[in-house]
């Protein structure tokens, strides 16, 4: 539990400072008005070794950005997981993107459908965690003066390096404490961010999910009926 706080408190330090360029013009850090939440999603969840972690790309508006867990639907964050409602809402924000917390009324569409998939087959949140953890790669959030997201991936490499860096030390750190049996990237980017994290190891075996954005025209035709059919066929479920 302690190696596993500790490797989010390396990481919230790590990417406390960083600069970026247009077209970034706000940055989200839900690690640090919202540390207390997710202080407690780890002590509470990411106790014991798991078989399988899930791995995100980085924070949504209406999800971590709100509630600082990954995928953070705040209806499945306050009432499903059992998480208390301590975020110390930041002066510095988006006109368009405020942080309400726990009060944010928007869904986080990619967090309603996998924390949704994840209650409808194990019940209960310990019965799910029980065997299974879910975090971002990255914690950060980047919007453009539109309030537009930014994902990771269209930085530039002066600004990508550092970050990647970080991350993937943490989830180097994530993965030597959970020692889980398979790592499951949910799209693909994160998938191929836990390839080169893993390397040639044998173990743990990397998997793929289709991303559960509203973005996606495949997510909007089922999503979980086809993220189970993919995890089935993996073996992991």
């Amino acid at each position: 539990m302690f190696s596993l706080l500790n490797a989010s408190e390396v990481l919230r330090d790590q990417t406390a400072s960083g600069v970026f360029g247009h077209p970034v013009a706000w940055v989200y850090r839900p690690l640090d008005y919202a540390w207390l939440v997710h202080q407690a999603y780890v002590e509470r969840f990411g106790k014991s070794p798991k078989q399988v972690v899930f791995v995100g790309m980085n924070p949504g508006p209406f999800g971590m950005v709100q509630t600082g867990i990954p995928f953070g639907e705040v209806a499945a964050v306050r009432d499903w997981m059992g998480l208390p409602d301590v975020v110390r809402i930041p002066q510095a924000q988006h006109p368009r993107r405020p942080v309400e917390g726990f009060g944010c009324r928007r869904s986080e569409v990619s967090g309603r459908r996998l924390w949704g998939l994840f209650a409808a087959r194990f019940g209960g949140a310990e019965a799910f965690f029980r065997n299974h953890y879910v975090l971002n790669y990255c914690p950060l959030a980047f919007l453009s003066d539109s309030g537009a997201n930014i994902t990771p991936d269209h930085l530039s490499a002066v600004e990508r390096e550092p970050l990647e860096a970080a991350c993937d030390l943490h989830l180097r750190a994530v993965l030597g404490a959970l020692r889980p049996e398979w790592v499951i990237g949910i799209g693909g980017f994160a998938a191929e961010r836990a390839r080169r994290v893993v390397g040639n190891a044998e173990a743990p075996r990397i998997g793929q999910v289709l991303h559960p954005s509203p973005a996606s025209p495949a997510a909007n035709r089922g999503w979980a009926e086809a993220a189970t059919r993919q995890l089935e066929a993996l073996g992991v479920w």
